[in-house]
């Protein structure tokens, strides 16, 4: 298994879905081993989830780089020098620590996971060496029209894609509208080639996040909801500057005050623009810019919160954020400003969630945040049926992964 995010790496829920895929293998007869990256190459390290790391489990690091912080000369550095991304320093020394493995231990297959897609080439580098079945977890879309923005990168990752698209015995999405985005941009793989494994959340690390914690304490004073944006909130892709008038113009009308509401945007990406954008809508005293926690502790907050916002844009229609599930879990009010149209806003109707707006448009924020606040204070306002929120755990998901290996020819 081949994947840049892993323990030490600081970062939101999306390390969780390798984490977890190596840790519930082993209850369906896989043992899997980690290739992963040098500490160092991680902007951020913690050995918070250490502790999660199976026991025996092997774990190979090799060494790697980012070009934006290694190899730039006053934070500038030549294109080609990031490409595929940031870490493409990683791909020699991978490959070698990778043909190590295989001839050590003789696995069945190679997976790798995106979105770091250096790890996608490593994996087709061993595949092309070994001949070992290729199993591509690309979780959303690699490319799309427009994305990658920059056109020398789109190239790039459209041909590794193309790559990987041919040479791999299997692809994985985390939505059915990606996977069949995909069939139809590749028609001439197979129909079992394309399979769907969602995100989901871990029941062991909420119980743990539980034990000890009295679940009825709050955040804020008596009076104030607080509602949490806990993770990356990308500011193209997940743009909350219509969120921002909303408040704004509702501050102004004096429908909510500091004493009344408090936002907490954590572990945003993109701090300093933050502030900014807060300074200059004067909602500064409204909404906090809060720094990454432990995921423990993260997932404390959520516990402990009188409701969780999400954000998703209409260019991600066909993605939903790995933080959906755990917010689910969680059980507080999901209020989610997001495109109708798209997969995130189809989960929310599938979870029977009705807290809704369109992300774009101001006043239907405003309308939405109104009526919820007004339930809040009514002791009306309710989370996702644990009935629903259960058949979203990563071991089901794990599960699924190991019908994929099962069906893997000999």
């Amino acid at each position: 298994m081949i994947a840049y995010h892993y323990p030490p790496v600081r970062v939101s829920s999306g390390i969780q879905r390798t984490l977890k895929f190596s840790q519930y293998l082993r209850e369906h007869d896989w043992e899997p081993m980690i290739l992963t990256v040098s500490p160092k190459a991680y902007e951020s390290v913690s050995d918070d989830q250490m502790k999660e790391i199976p026991p025996g489990l092997v774990v190979e690091r090799a060494f790697g780089l980012d070009t934006a912080r290694h190899l730039s000369v006053k934070g500038r550095y030549l294109r080609w020098m990031a490409q595929p991304d940031r870490w493409v320093s990683w791909w020699p020394a991978g490959v070698i620590k990778g043909l190590g493995l295989i001839r050590k231990y003789r696995p069945k297959a190679i997976f790798s996971t995106f979105p770091i897609a250096t790890a996608h080439l490593i994996a087709l580098t061993l595949h092309r060496l070994s001949g070992l079945p290729l199993i591509v977890d690309f979780r959303d879309a690699m490319t799309e029209p427009g994305y990658p923005t920059n056109p020398v990168t789109w190239g790039v990752h459209r041909r590794l894609e193309k790559a990987l698209i041919k040479h791999c015995t299997h692809a994985i999405f985390t939505t059915t509208g990606t996977r069949d985005m995909y069939a139809e941009r590749y028609p001439e793989k197979p129909a079992n080639c394309w399979a769907v494994i969602e995100n989901g959340f871990d029941e062991d690390n909420f119980r743990d996040a539980e034990s000890g914690l009295d679940t009825s304490s709050r955040l804020g004073p008596a009076g104030q909801m607080v509602l949490i944006h806990s993770g990356l909130l990308y500011p193209e892709e997940r743009d909350p500057k219509p969120f921002f008038a909303a408040l704004r113009d509702m501050k102004n009308a004096g429908e909510i005050s500091p004493d009344s509401l408090h936002v907490i945007l954590r572990a945003t990406g993109s701090d300093d623009y933050y502030h900014k954008l807060l300074s200059e809508h004067r909602i500064d005293d409204i909404v906090s810019i809060q720094p990454t926690i432990a995921y423990r502790s993260a997932l404390q907050e959520m516990i402990r919160a009188d409701g969780l916002l999400l954000l998703q844009g209409a260019s991600c229609n066909k993605q939903i954020p790995a933080k959906l599930y755990e917010y689910a879990r969680a059980g507080k009010p999901i209020i989610a400003l997001t495109d109708f149209d798209g997969s995130t806003a189809a989960l929310m109707k599938k979870l029977d969630v009705p807290w809704v707006a369109d992300i774009a448009d101001a006043s239907a924020i405003r309308r939405l945040l109104n009526e919820a606040i007004r339930l809040w204070q009514a002791q009306q306002l309710e989370g996702v049926p644990r009935a629903l929120s259960d058949t979203c755990s990563r071991r089901s998901r794990t599960a699924e992964l190991a019908q994929l290996l099962d069906a893997l020819p000999e």
